[in-house]
């Protein structure tokens, strides 16, 4: 079943632009994973960087979740974040659009 995630990103003060430049490779690694349906960043108007994932299995998330990609990630942003990532997991529901819609 298809596995949607946010996670929720809270610069240090003034290094929004910084954390965005460094999120760029750990984003281009993970786009060629298995199973990697959308991984993309967006700006959030109160300041935090939202990454919005879609996942083709749970296993796939899961696979990404302990891979090079997420480690080489939060390597390049150690030292950008306030406070820990907020990870929040979905299951599409199919009220309002077909299952799986993103």
């Amino acid at each position: 079943m298809t596995v949607v995630v946010t996670a929720i990103f809270h610069p240090v003060e003034g290094a929004k632009d910084r954390l965005i430049a460094a999120m760029q490779r750990g984003i281009e690694a993970v786009h060629d994973e298995a199973g990697c349906e959308l991984y993309a960043i967006h700006d959030a108007e109160d300041g935090t960087v939202t990454m919005i994932e879609k996942w083709t299995t749970a296993a796939d998330l899961e696979a990404h979740s302990v891979g090079n990609a997420v480690a080489v990630l939060n390597a390049d942003i150690d030292g950008l974040l306030s406070r820990p990532v907020q990870v929040t997991l979905m299951t599409p529901i199919a009220i309002g659009g077909s299952a799986g819609a993103l």
